[in-house]
């Protein structure tokens, strides 16, 4: 990859000049030069590819690789491959077989209907533009194919290093237009440049006559200069001697590759980062992977797989081009990158996945390198096309800007990430056929991958008859007094653990069982605690002895007890020095985070903010509070971010992207599970799930975009049975009756979760967590038993079992059917229904399936 670092023109010239003078050591420009003649080193052209079988169904391509379950074939002029799926016959192509006679595409969008590989890259201002490799590697015969082991590899190089007009000076002295140029070249030339430059006698110059150099004109005139001898050298001279705001254009050229190789029923595409090659001015933003793989037509019936929180199907041809195309970073926003500050209404995308389903196969991508880094983008027939498709997009270089003020006037300038991402980028596309050609069946298939890689943790021991009660408690946080009118901040406790106990008791004579609580605020300073590099067990609420009897009450009783820690986010005034330990954005300063103020909507900047913490320190942060963690004994801990949020750090000369980033809160992950604690987090992001025992705050809902046509539960179809989970609070969601909350823990396999504190309501009035106000456990203890007698009722029957079926028998009818056998039917709708022979009323379910 080229150094990134913008260098001034005239360096090099510079540098020439130290070289020639005997200066030996390489600085940072020379090893720019050095990478830089990459760009004619990076495209290798190959050999014409052999076919090493043929395949009457796909014309035009040679057979490239074969194993017992699928065939490779490509293109070598084009580019385009296929797939075969041996056992249904179905084929799978990179590009529409019939995209020529699209009648809805025209110009650049039927151009791109061919393309495998598109580059978007900045310009100097910071705006958008792209090549593809159709247009702009096929078009100049710039492609080239060579077999590797199982597949073949396709080298790219995008646009043209021709010369254009800014390769001519804008002016030249008259001496140096006659003495250099004119008097080298005959009669022809002479007239040529004449024409292409006309004369100021007072001043002394030659001038451009860009009128006049258009096409052949323009092409005479380049020819002329380079007969003349003319060099990138003089241009470099005619624009200092005559202060030209021109600078000596770079070609506009990119290179990438793209290897195709089959593994088992699995075609793998990576494009290896080295490959990636651009020039410095023209840095690459985003590179799109195969983008119309497997496309579905107009007249074909099928759906889309998007990983939209728990996962949502967007129906082939649904109609719906008039609404915004769908497009989802996966793992939610980076902090460090985030300028959002409205709210945020939309679920996260927590496993890397996408696919498309059709009557006689189907496929599931798999992103195995780059997630962090990739956006899934899904569209619909009608709007640019007639195809359907879904395909990732992987973020090479992010910009930022950084605002300039002078002399009363702002001005805005990019500031681009110093370095590309370090990352390949891999997707593994995973073929079925027509008997799991069902988002079921890619869910299952996904499962048994993520088993079979150890990405998902042991199936959970059958030891428990009932469903857990997931319960946060909310230990203490800070408020504003006053002493004699002086304000001050200061602890208030919301539940000591003595508190905490009396809860729990209360809780057991209802009939609440099998109790996961999660205790936060509990330590360095409350809810919005220091960082974690001690603990110190807040006196408000009992301190060390208080939490030691709490455990031992929590032992006795059937209670696991998950304290809360936050190990990715600080907050201000705690002992964090933010210059040192934040997260820096592009523009160089600390990432901050201010809390959301529901009644401004949008963030609140007239408190002190929190701090996105720099991924370098998570290591020693974890360690820390490890080390000082292990002396109460605890058997769980709570981790409020480090499943859910993934940052990078831009801080100059030590950058940390996303995908380091993800190394590196796997490492902490490591040594959480290294102590030999059962783990609850929220969130519950791919790379966290094999260290994981409980998930709070797992997606249950996709976000609804309007080009969605069905929330389904494939998170839920995924993880169930290796990891117990629970959604957001209910008493703090937006359910505004427990039917249908209790309905959709039914529907998803999922257990109830509240979240209390022992203190009246009123206790939280003035200060920063609004958002409790309606968390006194005194006004809800009673409706969170009946609510978990019902739901345990049924789900206690399928504890530790995977959901093998989910269909839609109606509108707001859904079946979900467990591993024995067993299933509920649930009815959201207002009035009765009846599905085969059986009535469900309004906003009730019913069971069956159960073993006699």
């Amino acid at each position: 990859m080229r150094n990134f670092a913008r260098y001034m023109l005239l360096a090099a010239s510079v540098l020439t000049a130290l070289i020639m003078a005997g200066c030996t050591d390489k600085g940072p420009e020379e090893t720019a030069g050095d990478e830089g003649n990459r760009l004619t080193e990076t495209f290798r052209p190959g050999a014409a590819l052999k076919s090493s079988f043929v395949n009457p169904s796909v014309k035009g391509m040679k057979g490239i690789a074969e194993n017992d379950q699928l065939q490779l074939l490509a293109d070598d002029q084009t580019g385009a491959i296929a797939v075969v799926h041996k056992a249904s016959g179905e084929v799978w192509h990179s590009n529409p077989p019939g995209r020529e006679s699209d009648p809805l595409a025209a110009g650049v969008n039927k151009s791109l209907l061919s393309y495998q590989l598109k580059l978007d890259f900045y310009n100097s201002f910071g705006q958008i533009n792209s090549v593809n490799s159709h247009a702009d590697s096929v078009a100049y015969k710039q492609i080239g194919m060579e077999e590797i082991a199982n597949g073949v590899r396709v080298n790219y190089r995008f646009g043209s290093d021709k010369k254009t007009i800014d390769d001519l000076p804008k002016k030249i002295s008259k001496s140096r237009f006659e003495q250099n140029l004119l008097s080298k070249l005959d009669s022809a030339g002479q007239r040529t440049l004449k024409i292409a430059y006309t004369e100021d006698a007072e001043q002394g110059v030659y001038v451009r006559s860009d009128g006049a150099l258009k096409g052949l004109q323009l092409e005479r005139a380049l020819k002329a200069f380079e007969d003349a001898g003319y060099t990138e050298e003089d241009l470099l001279v005619d624009i200092e001697e005559n202060h030209l705001d021109q600078t000596k254009p770079e070609p506009r050229v990119f290179h990438a590759s793209v290897e195709y190789t089959l593994d088992g029923d699995s075609l793998l595409a990576k494009i290896p980062v080295s490959s990636i090659d651009f020039p410095a001015e023209y840095p690459v933003n985003t590179i799109s992977f195969l983008s119309f793989f497997g496309a579905g037509g107009p007249e074909e019936e099928g759906s889309i797989l998007v990983p939209d929180g728990s996962g949502a199907l967007i129906h082939f041809n649904n109609g719906k081009a008039r609404y915004p195309s769908y497009q989802q970073s996966v793992y939610g926003m980076d902090r460090s990158m985030s300028g959002i500050e409205t709210a945020e209404s939309s679920q996260e995308i927590r496993l890397p996945v996408f696919g498309i389903i059709r009557e006689g196969g189907a496929f599931i991508g798999i992103i195995e390198e780059g997630a962090p880094v990739a956006t899934i983008n899904a569209d619909v027939s009608g709007r640019l096309n007639s195809y359907n498709y879904v395909y990732p997009t992987f973020t090479v270089i992010n910009k930022g800007d950084l605002s300039l003020d002078a002399n009363g006037q702002q001005r805005s300038l990019p500031k681009f990430q110093e370095d590309p991402m370090r990352s390949d980028f891999t997707v593994r596309y995973a073929f079925v056929g027509k008997q799991s050609a069902s988002y079921q069946g890619l869910a299952a298939y996904y499962r048994e991958y993520l088993e079979q890689h150890d990405g998902l943790p042991a199936i959970a021991e059958r030891n428990g008859e009932n469903m857990p009660f997931y319960l946060q408690l909310v230990g203490s946080i800070y408020k504003k007094k006053h002493l004699a009118g002086i304000p001050y901040r200061a602890l208030e406790p919301l539940t000591t653990f003595e508190q905490a106990q009396s809860i729990l008791t209360e809780m057991g004579k209802r009939g609440i069982h099998d109790i996961k609580l999660k205790y936060s605020g509990w330590f360095n300073k409350g809810l919005a605690h220091e960082v974690p590099s001690s603990v110190s067990v807040d006196q408000q609420v009992g301190g060390d002895k208080g939490l030691r009897r709490l455990l031992t009450y929590a032992n006795e009783n059937g209670v696991t007890l998950y304290p809360d820690v936050a190990i990715l986010t600080a907050q201000s005034g705690s002992g964090f020095n933010e210059a040192k330990e934040a997260s820096r954005t592009l523009r160089g300063i600390p990432a901050e985070i201010y809390s959301f103020n529901p009644a401004l909507n949008r963030r609140d900047r007239t408190g002190p903010p929190a701090y996105v913490i720099s991924p370098r320190f998570i290591g020693g942060y974890t360690e820390a509070f490890l080390k000082d963690y292990g002396k109460y004994g605890a058997i769980g801990v709570s981790l409020s971010d480090l499943a859910a949020e993934l940052d990078s750090d831009f801080r100059k000369h030590r950058q940390i992207d996303r995908t380091e980033s993800e190394q590196l809160s796997l490492d902490a992950l490591n040594k959480i599970s290294d102590a030999d604690l059962q783990v609850m987090a929220d969130g519950g992001n791919a790379y966290s799930l094999p260290f994981l025992t409980d998930i709070t705050h797992a997606p249950m809902s996709s976000s609804s975009f309007k080009i969605e046509d069905a929330a389904i539960p494939f998170y839920q179809m995924v993880i169930r049975g290796h990891i117990d989970y629970t959604g957001a609070p209910y008493n703090l969601s937006a359910y505004t009756d427990a039917k249908p909350y209790i309905l959709k823990c039914l529907e998803y396999g999922a257990g109830v979760y509240f979240q209390w504190f022992y203190e009246p309501n009123h206790k939280i009035k003035d200060t920063e967590h609004n958002e409790l106000f309606s968390a006194n456990y005194a006004l809800w203890i009673d409706e969170a038993a009946r609510i978990y007698e019902e739901v345990n009722a049924f789900l206690n029957k399928v504890r530790h079992e995977r959901i093998v079926g989910h269909d839609e028998l109606a509108d707001g009818v859904f079946k979900t059917t467990y591993e024995s056998g067993v299933y509920v039917i649930v009815n959201y709708n207002r009035s009765q229904v009846t599905i085969d022979g059986v009535t469900i009323e309004a906003e009730s379910y019913a069971t069956g399936g159960e073993a006699p």
